[in-house]
């Protein structure tokens, strides 16, 4: 299968963009030790937005993996993962700051060299967020693809270094018309000295509809129900609804 639209974020880098619903977008690390802040919003209605808290508690998780939705602030969802080479991504680490990332790798500016200093994920989403019409005080807890922390029994955070190889994938199906928001900045958590963040690939396809033995939909019975208020929301706007549920 063709993809309709394909696109690499290189290294520090970062991007937005509405992807509509129906899409298929695979994500792929281009080398070993990943990771991609991700914030996802409803492109029609900003307001809503990706639900951190209510996405971990209505699935009963910490992490994401195939199966899982991420759902908005209303309820419904934006994006379901529908692959999954990892088994893992992490919800709950956040992203860099700009004192985090000259504290671990040194100081560094634009100035001095050009594109190729260290961005921190709190700027690249500051700046993507001016771009759609929101700010700062839009941002939200974040998904970070490829990246694996988990809590031991004392609630101490830990970050697994060989986690992501070259090569791994993660799918996402978008249920809305969603905008997302990419920062391609090292996972905050991430105690190695260099600056690891590597190219990531993303290419857009469309999507089959969803069936009514979709993983997705029936993994929880949570997730059902957001699926349902989400068809509902597209019934009323007279759009064509992607699903009929037997």
């Amino acid at each position: 299968m063709n993809s309709i639209w394909n696109k690499t974020i290189p290294a520090g880098g970062k991007w937005s963009g509405t992807i509509g619903k129906g899409k298929l977008v695979k994500f792929t690390a281009l080398g070993k030790g990943a990771n991609l802040s991700t914030i996802m919003y409803h492109a029609n209605q900003l307001t809503e937005r990706y639900n951190m808290p209510d996405t971990l508690k209505a699935q009963h998780t910490s992490h994401l993996t195939k199966g899982h939705v991420l759902m908005s602030d209303n309820g419904r969802v934006l994006t379901s993962i529908v692959e999954d080479s990892l088994g893992w991504h992490d919800s709950i680490s956040g992203y860099t700051s700009r004192k985090e990332t000259d504290e671990k790798y040194g100081i560094t500016t634009y100035q001095e060299l050009r594109n190729n200093w260290l961005r921190s994920g709190e700027e690249n989403f500051a700046v993507e967020l001016v771009r759609n019409g929101l700010g700062v005080r839009d941002l939200v807890p974040v998904l970070n693809l490829f990246s694996k922390v988990f809590c031991d029994k004392n609630g101490d955070m830990h970050y697994v270094e060989d986690h992501c190889y070259e090569g791994a994938t993660v799918t996402l199906r978008t249920e809305m018309d969603t905008l997302f928001i990419f920062s391609n900045t090292p996972n905050p958590l991430d105690l190695r000295n260099e600056y690891s963040s590597v190219p990531i690939q993303i290419e857009v396809f469309d999507a089959e509809p969803v069936k009514d033995d979709d993983v997705c939909v029936n993994f929880r019975p949570e997730n059902k129900r957001a699926f349902e208020n989400t068809w509902e929301y597209h019934t009323l706007l007279s759009d064509s609804k992607s699903v009929v549920l037997k």
